[in-house]
């Protein structure tokens, strides 16, 4: 895959995507926990698609030139969001999965005004295919307007959660904990932690290489966690220097699924239960008010159950 040129965000893509999401969103719920001492979830559980991915969405739709078509690929959520986005603007979307993406994400894209592509064995192959399609490429994370959506997340906070804060979040590839990292720096009283699947760290091996790197990737059920990162991705950039890297087990994400379900009632995704799965786990140190971002709910009934079967 050859490197794209892509604009590293700043405030005013915050601002920008701000006015975007706040205009159709509205703000997500933020619970008490007993996790941590003072610890809140912000669930993105309970968005329109189930998952964070349609504040980028939203955000990237509404910053396309008019009249452009819009393709991406996505492991599902992201999809979700560009088909809300569509249906809700009208906009021309390609929404390109592997054929081993979540059955549920893949069934809920098929819902929305799109044209959705299964192409390749994995999000990567997925990826590559999008990009030769005609149309403006929305990464799921390597986009200034979708990280600057996924910072719309710390704007929900400003207001309802005091600081010091540690923010914990899910890293995937990295848009979500860019978009924080974004929001933290003009906030200045937050700690940013992201935590990666222990056999999928693309993000954090960048970060330390200080380009982007390729990785060995193995099996997950939290399928919005693997992958490499496209050459050239700017997320290890705004992410170096401001968020701290994790990782935790398939093992450790399945006791933070159990968790939730049997204290908060709360069903998610595997990719959305990584930070509470990095806080039991002690592998976050807290400094003030721990926040952790509960990414999605997407996950088949039968996974879900599997997931939180004691052995």
């Amino acid at each position: 895959m050859t490197a794209r040129a892509v604009r590293v965000p700043g405030p005013a893509d915050l601002d920008r995507a701000w006015r975007a999401v706040s205009a159709v969103l509205e703000p997500t719920p933020l619970v008490p926990s007993g996790l941590a001492p003072g610890a809140l979830l912000k669930l993105e559980t309970c968005q329109p698609t189930g998952a964070f991915k349609v504040r980028g969405a939203l955000a990237a739709v509404a910053a396309l030139p008019g009249g452009v078509p819009a393709v991406t690929a996505s492991a599902g959520n992201h999809g979700l969001g560009m088909g809300y986005a569509a249906a809700r603007s009208g906009a021309d979307v390609t929404v390109v999965v592997s054929t081993r993406a979540s059955e549920a994400k893949v069934g809920g894209i098929g819902g929305y005004p799109v044209r959705l592509v299964r192409h390749g064995l994995t999000y990567d192959e997925a990826e590559a295919h999008a990009m030769t399609l005609p149309g403006h490429y929305v990464s799921p994370y390597n986009d200034p307007a979708v990280i600057a959506g996924q910072g719309t997340i710390g704007r929900e906070l400003d207001g309802r959660a005091d600081g010091p804060l540690t923010v914990i979040a899910p890293v995937g590839g990295g848009g979500l904990l860019a978009g924080l990292c974004l929001w933290a720096r003009e906030r200045g009283d937050v700690r940013v932690v992201g935590v990666e699947s222990a056999v999928s760290r693309g993000v954090s091996a960048s970060v330390a290489a200080g380009r982007v790197v390729a990785v060995e990737v193995g099996e997950t059920f939290a399928d919005g966690l693997p992958g490499n990162l496209e050459p050239g991705c700017v997320t290890p950039e705004v992410i170096g220097g401001t968020a701290e890297l994790t990782s935790v087990t398939d093992g450790q994400i399945r006791t933070a699924l159990r968790w939730l379900f049997g204290e908060h009632g709360l069903v998610a995704e595997g990719a959305g239960a990584a930070g509470v799965a990095a806080v039991l786990a002690g592998q976050v140190e807290i400094t003030g008010r721990p926040v952790v971002v509960i990414s999605g709910r997407n996950i088949t009934v039968p996974t879900f159950i599997d997931a939180i079967r004691e052995n």
